[in-house]
């Protein structure tokens, strides 16, 4: 399968995302999802900035089921433009504990998916009907979450192994279930895919951001893998999850 980039506008003046994208061979329009990208562990190695995340094994598992894949890559990260400034600490020691400057940094991520929506909203080869949100870690978080901020916008919301702190900064169980909370007005049913073994969220904090998600009005249906963080990476423990939704949302189109 061939991956294709280009550069679109972000919200910022003169700053343009680096956006990787895959494509089934057929023709469109095609359903679509936006995949978001986590964080840089810890945020101290300023090299993991520039890398441009594109897991091919997403990539592969939407483009066989005929649906178009985008990665975009937020301000300050992979080749786009802009500076990183995603909840990282004044000091340059990596990412903040503070709440207000992990919220703040949750905020310009959303930024920047606004403006990627944007520009899914001008193409011909999207199906405006069927758009999907999903990510990983901090993308994970941020999929469920800018799903309730923007109803009416996505058919479904994925999110592996998602949080926006790690259980190293005690503010972890302040931010990552109120960020998770905003996701609730969607409307839509979301898939958690979670490992049992996470080294930056344990399983039971995991399970708390999704009770709080569903006592909010949230809908959607949580699953434990024997994995951690990288589970996005084994696609045995979580394929059949991830089918049983994608049908779900194919046959509730068709209703």
């Amino acid at each position: 399968m061939k991956y294709q980039k280009f550069f679109m506008p972000a919200g910022e003046a003169e700053v343009r995302l680096e956006v990787v994208v895959a494509k089934p061979q057929h023709e469109g329009p095609y359903p679509t999802i936006i995949f978001n990208h986590g964080s840089t562990g810890r945020g101290q190695n300023k090299s993991l900035y520039s890398r441009t995340v594109c897991p091919a094994v997403v990539g592969n598992y939407f483009v066989e089921r005929g649906w178009m894949a985008l990665f975009p890559q937020r301000r300050g990260r992979g080749k786009s433009g802009g500076n990183y400034g995603e909840g990282l600490a004044p000091d340059g020691s990596g990412y903040s504990c503070n709440v207000e400057i992990a919220i703040a940094g949750f905020e310009r991520a959303v930024e920047d998916m606004d403006a990627v929506v944007r520009h899914l909203r001008e193409r011909t080869d999207v199906d405006q009907e069927q758009l999907v949100i999903g990510g990983v870690s901090r993308g994970g978080i941020l999929s469920i979450a800018y799903a309730g901020m923007r109803p009416n916008t996505f058919r479904g919301a994925i999110n592996f192994n998602g949080g926006w702190l790690g259980r190293g900064c005690l503010s972890h169980e302040v931010v990552n279930p109120s960020i998770f909370e905003r996701g609730a007005p969607s409307g839509i049913s979301t898939l958690w895919l979670h490992g049992s073994y996470d080294q930056y969220y344990r399983i039971g904090h995991c399970r708390g951001n999704f009770e709080r998600f569903l006592s909010a009005g949230g809908q959607g249906k949580f699953v434990a893998a024997p994995m951690g963080h990288a589970l996005m990476f084994k696609p045995a423990l979580w394929k059949s999850h991830l089918d049983q939704y994608m049908d779900g949302i194919a046959i509730s189109q068709k209703s």
